[in-house]
């Protein structure tokens, strides 16, 4: 089994993404499934370009994004992206789309196909915060997330595919009173459960357990 595992450079003026340090951490093998790390730019469509010219080469499994959520205090695993971009900065190199489809011909939205409970409940188990989210923004990570799962759904048929937000890393919040953080070890282990979650339920349906929100 192939986990490819991306994670984006700085953006935003971070002088580090805990995403791309947090992948480089990552064991070479978990749970018998060889990783597969990534780089991606912070790039609207170049950042898919890249992740699928590698998925190509390397025929994964299973497509996991990793991508910085600052204001967020645990691991999110996503449930759904969405076709739009609405970018409320711009990203690495200027681009600044507004309500603009990811592929004009693509499903409004696509549903993750990675077992997000399951993933939940073995971060939780390894004694770290996390929960569903049911939204990754209009920004680059579900843009990346999108692009996926399209990915999936029209080139390579059987893969999986999703994404999970992760906190900003303690050395970030130095100036950001208030903001929840995570220590990089911490972010990189939550991650390397989840990626334990996967392969255990990569031929059996995700746990049925309450991960919903009222609003």
């Amino acid at each position: 089994m192939k986990i490819l595992v991306t994670g984006f450079d700085p953006f935003g003026g971070e002088a580090i993404n805990p995403a791309i340090e947090a992948v480089k951490l990552l064991p070479d093998e978990i749970a018998g499934a060889e990783i597969i790390k990534l780089e991606i730019p912070t790039v609207f469509h170049k950042s898919a370009e890249v992740m699928r010219a590698k998925a190509l080469e390397v025929k994964p499994d299973v497509i996991l994004n990793i991508g910085q959520a600052g204001g967020r205090a645990d691991l999110t695993p996503e449930r759904v992206a969405i076709n739009q971009d609405d970018a409320r900065i711009p990203d690495n190199e200027g681009n600044q789309p507004i309500d603009v489809a990811i592929h004009e011909e693509g499903a409004p939205a696509y549903f993750t196909t990675l077992p997000i409970k399951a993933m939940v409940n073995a971060i939780h188990l390894a004694g770290l915060p996390a929960s569903i989210s049911n939204s990754a923004g209009t920004f680059v990570c579900n843009h990346i997330m999108y692009q996926s799962l399209y990915l999936a759904a029209t080139e390579l048929p059987g893969t999986k595919a999703g994404f999970m937000h992760i906190p900003f890393m303690t050395q970030q919040v130095v100036d950001k009173p208030g903001q929840p953080s995570m220590s990089l070890s911490d972010i990189s282990f939550g991650i390397e459960k989840a990626i334990e979650a996967i392969v255990e339920y990569k031929d059996q349906e995700d746990l049925k357990a309450i991960g919903g929100a009222t609003h």
